[in-house]
């Protein structure tokens, strides 16, 4: 069981809108803020989308590299980048986003019903980004929406190696409508699965919308770690809006403390993703 708690936070994402979220960070001096915001409060690593003058997701390479070079100077956070991007975006895109040279970025594990949409995530994309990730020396978060996503990470560990820097660690997405339920039962489930990946994988946990709070429980349970932020809830409680991602991380800060496993440092974060010779 670990002793501390890897505390990410996801403070944008690209599903909600700046008009009906006044709070969400959408200019890179609000990005930059919160960043700030959130690491003196504990958290260790960033997932990071971006957007547009008009507060539009977008994954413009340059914009993109002006966030990670305004968050590495301005904290020392572990920079992980979205290669998701919103579900309409093109895998030429997608892929664009390592160019940004962030210190991880995401990978999802399959395709994924999203609501209304469809996430698409093609095992030719999949290993493309992969390998790519492992010529440029960029961490993965695989990400796992689904309890075949974890069959597909074997098969791709399998097939093309361990990621940059040796160590496995995944994010079990939950709660998304036409993925996994936000329950213990299923983090359990995911859980179990992960005697078929290297010795040493760890994960972490994120609960959508009103599974935040179920999903964060479970996870500190079975020795997980925990991502929060705006892209994930906006919501803090029935009837109240989620004022600054601040408020998301303190609370996962405050239930990590009360499993008596604290904050890992962004040191430690390093450490443990395989990232220490990166910082």
């Amino acid at each position: 069981m670990t002793t501390t708690t890897l505390i990410t936070v996801a403070p944008t994402g690209a599903e909600s809108a700046k008009a009906d979220v006044p709070a969400l960070p959408v200019t890179l001096d609000e990005l930059v803020v919160t960043a700030k915001e959130c690491a003196a409060l504990g958290a260790s690593v960033i997932h990071v989308h971006i957007r547009d003058g008009q507060a539009k997701p977008t994954l413009d390479l340059g914009r993109l590299r002006d966030t990670v070079a305004a968050l590495r100077e301005s904290t020392d956070l572990v920079v992980q980048l979205s290669s998701g991007g919103a579900v309409t975006d093109p895998e030429a895109d997608r892929l664009r986003v390592l160019d940004a040279a962030p210190d991880m970025a995401s990978c999802t594990m399959g395709t994924v019903n999203f609501g209304d949409d469809v996430f698409l995530n093609r095992w030719e994309f999949i290993v493309d980004l992969h390998t790519r990730m492992q010529e440029r020396g960029i961490v993965p978060e695989y990400e796992i929406f689904d309890l075949g996503h974890l069959a597909a990470l074997e098969r791709l560990l399998d097939k093309h190696g361990l990621p940059a820097g040796g160590h496995v660690h995944v994010d079990f997405v939950m709660g998304v409508p036409g993925g996994m339920p936000g329950t213990t039962a299923a983090l359990v489930s995911c859980v179990n699965e992960l005697r078929n990946l290297p010795a040493g994988t760890t994960f972490s946990a994120t609960g959508i919308g009103r599974t935040t709070i179920p999903v964060m429980l479970a996870s500190l349970s079975a020795g997980g770690h925990l991502r929060v932020g705006m892209e994930d809830t906006v919501t803090y409680a029935k009837g109240r809006p989620v004022e600054s991602n601040m408020q998301l991380v303190a609370r996962a800060v405050g239930f990590a403390q009360l499993a008596q496993r604290p904050p890992m440092t962004p040191a430690d974060a390093r450490d443990l993703l395989g990232l220490k010779n990166n910082a």
